[in-house]
């Protein structure tokens, strides 16, 4: 195997670890904010971390991206550069598919968020910790479709 891609692929891995990281805790922050009635410095706390998380896992997750393009397209410009297009890669389109639904969920919170500063609210607690557990409903099949590659 080649060496490159070898520290390519950890690399992706050690951003995308980081940025799930902020996918599940940015709703926990949400739902935190969202039963701190009344608590005005704790609120604010609360704030101050999840616009830093939701800064962090932008950075995170557009490092996995640039890293994942370069193992799924790397042979064009790679010698000796291990290649997922072909035949028997639609797995990676079905990959590619749930993570753009967990960055659109990230994204989501972010804006929530950010309606939390211009005064707006946030949905209820009890909505919130069902929006926390939505990424591992992606999380998973993600995991089976990169280690099983079914298709």
């Amino acid at each position: 195997m080649h060496a490159t891609y070898l520290w390519v692929k950890t690399a992706h891995l050690l951003f995308v670890i980081s940025w799930m990281a902020a996918v599940f805790y940015l709703p926990r922050i949400l739902v935190n904010l969202a039963e701190t009635e009344g608590q005005v410095e704790v609120a604010a706390r609360l704030k101050l971390m999840g616009r830093r998380l939701y800064r962090f896992g932008h950075v995170m997750f557009g490092a996995a991206f640039v890293l994942g393009l370069v193992l799924w397209l790397g042979y064009r410009v790679i010698d000796g550069f291990p290649t997922m297009v072909g035949p028997g890669s639609g797995w990676m389109h079905a990959k590619l598919a749930l993570v753009a639904l967990m960055f659109a969920h990230y994204i989501v919170g972010g804006r929530w968020l950010k309606r939390l500063d211009r005064g707006g609210t946030l949905p209820s607690g009890f909505r919130l910790r069902l929006f926390n557990e939505l990424p591992l409903l992606a999380l998973v099949p993600v995991i089976w479709l990169v280690l099983a590659k079914p298709f």
